[in-house]
């Protein structure tokens, strides 16, 4: 096909070969080549690869910044501090639910006076210290992330049709309104928080019940590991998680309930200060007078080989318990443990309060 128009044809002209005529290409600027200057190879473009890193430190700091980080580390440090200040307490709650020693708290504390000085009543702390921080991290941190997650659940849930099954004239509806948000927190976060510090909370008893046999954290580790191996720190978990799961989900149910009633009452947002340290510590009671005696057959089981007479199982524990000393022998130490688990419920919950309003809500820090 003849694609030449006349203008084209009296511009170029006729060639040698008829109809044959020169086409002119277009070229960029710098791959022109100049007629005189002889042939020259010219060299393969460069390749200019370039990769762009993701923000690593805009992740990060949006990372800290979250409100689940807020949350963890308001955790920590209220638990911390909560501790450095009821240790004493502690050391007496534990030599009385285990049976060392005196049964009241005055002689207790009198007897770890003459025994080990002043020091004695911080025995066991630095394990302690060091447990309690990822306990509360992870225990508060996970409740708050379950209570959310439940209650964005329930909302999409009630927002779709329920799930129906008709069986005759009955007819069924699948409905999460009856699951409180709260108590299943409180539940999965006395479960997560066990399941990892476990092998703290075994540390910290046998520093603080048997001195003598495990004078320093090394040996405690050593001595551990050498005569039962990794399972030996995960001793007496079974009933670590019947005592535990009862009282966190009573802790945190009865937390929520008194302080939404209350602040519906008196038509307020929020407590103050005094007032989570009242409430807390009302929640503390209760959760521990409910599930007090699991508490005493969990302790029993814990450090039982110590005494060369572990209880099978936590129902073998209980009537050990109520045949050598009746049933009020399931609330040995019960004192003890109110003085101690009422404060350090207020305190921990008003430090809690506190760290997550410089966290989250002023962003002082983060």
């Amino acid at each position: 096909m003849d694609f030449e128009t006349e203008s084209q044809k009296k511009k170029f002209g006729a060639g040698v070969f008829g109809d044959v005529h020169t086409v002119t290409m277009m070229l960029p600027k710098e791959l022109h080549l100049d007629k005189m200057d002889p042939p020259r190879l010219s060299s393969p473009p460069s390749l200019d690869l370039r990769f762009q890193l993701p923000p690593f430190k805009l992740s990060v700091r949006d990372f800290v910044k979250s409100r689940e980080v807020g949350e963890f580390l308001s955790g920590a440090l209220a638990g911390a501090m909560t501790k450095a200040v009821l240790a004493p307490l502690e050391t007496i709650r534990t030599r009385m639910v285990v049976g060392v020693g005196s049964k009241n708290i005055s002689g207790s504390f009198l007897e770890i006076i003459e025994q080990q000085g002043w020091q004695g009543l911080w025995a066991g702390n630095a394990i302690n210290m060091i447990r309690i921080i990822p306990t509360q991290a992870i225990e508060l941190g996970t409740f708050e992330c379950v209570k959310r997650a439940m209650t964005s659940m329930q909302e999409k849930w009630n927002q779709a049709d329920c799930p129906r099954v008709q069986i005759g004239p009955v007819s069924l509806n699948f409905s999460l309104s009856w699951i409180s948000p709260v108590a299943v927190g409180g539940a999965a976060a006395g479960i997560v928080s066990t399941l990892v510090c476990h092998p703290l909370e075994v540390l910290k008893d046998r520093l603080t019940v048997s001195r003598d046999l495990y004078p320093s954290l090394s040996i405690a580790i050593s001595k551990i590991y050498k005569d039962g191996g990794i399972g030996a720190f995960y001793a007496g978990i079974s009933p670590t998680l019947i005592g535990m799961l009862p009282y966190s989900t009573c802790y945190y149910f009865m937390y929520e309930t008194m302080k939404n009633s209350y602040c519906q009452s008196k038509k307020k947002k929020s407590l103050n200060r005094p007032e989570m340290l009242l409430i807390g510590a009302l929640a503390g009671f209760t959760a521990s007078t409910i599930s007090f005696p699991l508490e005493v057959a969990r302790k029993r089981l814990m450090v039982g080989a110590l005494q060369g007479k572990c209880p099978p199982h936590m129902a073998a524990a209980l009537s050990e318990v109520i045949r050598e000393e009746g049933l009020m022998g399931l609330y040995r130490g019960w004192g003890a443990s109110c003085l101690k688990v009422m404060p350090s419920s207020g305190i921990t919950w008003m430090f809690y309060e506190a760290w997550k309003d410089i966290l989250l809500v002023d962003k002082r820090l983060l």
